[in-house]
């Protein structure tokens, strides 16, 4: 999962890039609206690459899962105060 966001990821940054480069290397000499207009889609492209690259798929642990080791689950309950060391959970 973690691969095949990055690669989204990096493929609509090059695309934002490309976009941006070609507005304003070769499209401007025919048309500026037409280049502003490339920009404005480039511009929108970043937040929605961050948005697709940091969302969490089906399969990701997130931050208060249980990993199902009963160890590291117990050491990172301590870290969160859910549970005190050597006591009962509160």
């Amino acid at each position: 999962m973690y691969a095949r966001r990055r690669r989204i990821y990096f493929a609509m940054m090059g695309t934002c890039i490309a976009l941006f480069v070609l507005a304003w290397g070769v499209v401007r000499l025919w048309s500026v609206p037409v280049a502003v207009g490339m920009c404005v889609v480039a511009m929108v492209i970043p937040p929605l690459a961050a948005m697709i690259a940091n969302r969490r798929g089906p399969d990701d642990r997130w931050w208060d899962d249980p990993s199902g080791d009963p160890q590291s689950d117990e050491w990172w309950d301590e870290l969160d105060g859910k549970k005190r060391p050597g006591g009962p959970p509160p």
